[in-house]
């Protein structure tokens, strides 16, 4: 769901000016506003001198205007001067795009994305694991402090910049603890190359998924839940077989270099130690093909 909010403008102008300087940029906020334009049908402008401003926004020429669209802390930088937000938007939950048409205020538009049911069961499995959650935003306390009250998440930083999120990792993983991050845009990229486990949202950016180690097709969180059950299954799985291994061979090999002949006379037949290093893999193979009934 999309609200704009023009100053000075007509709403679909506010969208389209917004959208032209949104298409060259890779921020997960930017597909929402193109949707956006799509469904209205929106022809969209050409863009010049286009900068991606990491963890701000993006700036352009679009109509031989300069455009900026990002974040707050943009503005602040453009010494734009922002009028009060309405109450209506205040601590809704939705991050805010504000823009500025040479040097002045445009408007702003509000991206609300609806949680998903399917996050919500992935935070409450991770959560009765004992799994610690922590919820790295760019947006502002009010929203993050919205978010993170209505997905069940109790620790949470925002205003956070990109260069930051690494560092938060960084500092879990200074107190001994083993850091899984999951993000999908350019700004989680530092982070994910930091965390011991980077998990990249296959609907994110390619740099994203470049960054981590694991990437998630369909980009939905219980895809994390049923990673982590599936790696554990795997693990579970060689230990099982390295036992195997061992204690085949540390009966078969011995016995086959005739360790019991000068007590008991007992010598293992090559035909048998084939057959029983041909067993010895079987069974491994047919542990491994247990993997394959494991519900996710």
């Amino acid at each position: 769901m999309t609200s704009i909010v023009p100053i000075g403008l007509e709403k679909n102008e506010l969208l389209r000016i917004t959208a032209s300087l949104e298409r060259a940029s890779e921020h997960p906020l930017a597909a929402a506003v193109l949707a956006e334009a799509a469904a209205k049908n929106i022809q969209l402008a050409e863009v010049r001198d286009f900068q991606s401003l990491v963890g701000r926004g993006a700036e352009g020429i679009v109509q031989d205007q300069r455009v900026a669209a990002g974040s707050h802390r943009l503005m602040d930088e453009l010494e734009v001067m922002i009028p009060d937000v309405p109450d209506s938007y205040v601590g809704a939950g939705e991050a805010e795009i504000y823009v500025a048409i040479d040097r002045r205020f445009a408007g702003w538009i509000v991206v609300a994305d609806p949680i998903k049911e399917s996050s919500l069961t992935a935070l409450r499995e991770l959560k009765s694991e004992g799994i610690r959650t922590v919820m790295l935003t760019g947006d502002n306390r009010s929203i993050a402090e919205n978010v993170a009250g209505k997905v069940g998440i109790e620790e949470f930083e925002a205003e956070v910049r990109p260069e930051q999120k690494s560092e938060i990792v960084k500092r879990l993983q200074d107190q001994g603890r083993v850091v899984a991050m999951a993000g999908d845009g350019i700004n989680d990229a530092p982070a994910l190359a930091q965390a011991d486990v980077g998990i990249a949202m296959g609907t994110g950016t390619d740099v994203a998924m470049e960054s981590g180690g694991v990437t998630l097709v369909k980009g939905d969180l219980v895809g994390i839940v049923r990673a982590r059950k599936l790696s554990q299954a795997t693990m579970r799985n060689i230990r099982q077989n390295l036992f195997f291994a061992f204690v085949y061979n540390s009966l078969g090999v011995p016995i086959a270099a005739g360790v019991l002949y000068p007590f008991f006379g007992v010598l293992l037949s090559p035909i048998l130690a084939a057959a029983a290093m041909s067993f010895s893999s079987v069974s491994v193979i047919t542990n491994s093909l247990r993997l394959r009934k494991l519900e996710l």
